[in-house]
């Protein structure tokens, strides 16, 4: 059985997620899970709910690499909780499938290059980052709870607890507490 699964990082990454379900369908993909989860995130449930799924025989499909693993350690990891089950692995955007020798030599290869590539970036994202901060232009994430204050007393007035007002409002329950009158 091929099984698919999709994640996107945020959720205003919609046609993505779309677009990878579409091809985990064209592909055949009888069961798909999907997700907008953050790749940082250490709780991705619907890719556990895949890795438990498969079984012996199955195979576990992605778009691309990046949808599976976050680092080299992390590819090695998941590929070894799959290969301790007897379920092999395919990337479609390169044409990369691990129940073959080739395959694997091929995916060893390519999440080495994957982590240097995503070092690099990160790299480069901190020089930018330091940058603009000498030239004044970085200010940093618009803090979300800060800007909600107002609905925060409003809500809190019309006696909501804390926890209902942080899921009402998409923020932590910590934030609630500390932007209360």
């Amino acid at each position: 059985m091929l099984i698919g699964y999709a994640r996107t990082s945020t959720s205003n990454q919609k046609y993505s997620l779309e677009d990878q379900v579409e091809k985990l369908t064209s592909k055949g993909c009888e069961k798909i899970f999907s997700e907008e989860i953050s790749s940082v995130s250490s709780n991705r449930p619907e890719f556990e709910k895949a890795l438990d799924f498969a079984r012996e025989g199955d195979t576990l499909v992605v778009t691309t690499l990046s949808r599976f693993a976050r680092s080299i350690s992390d590819l090695w990891k998941n590929v070894e909780r799959l290969d301790a089950k007897g379920v092999s692995f395919q990337i479609l955007d390169m044409n990369l499938d691990t129940s073959t020798p080739t395959g694997k030599l091929l995916l060893t290869m390519l999440g080495a290059v994957y982590q240097f590539e995503r070092e690099i970036l990160l790299e480069r994202q901190l020089v930018g980052i330091a940058k603009a901060k000498r030239e004044g232009k970085f200010k940093g994430r618009v803090p979300t709870a800060k800007r909600k204050s107002g609905d925060i007393q409003r809500l809190l007035q019309e006696g909501l607890k804390p926890k209902q007002i942080a899921e009402k409002l998409e923020v932590g329950v910590a934030s609630v507490y500390r932007h209360r009158v």
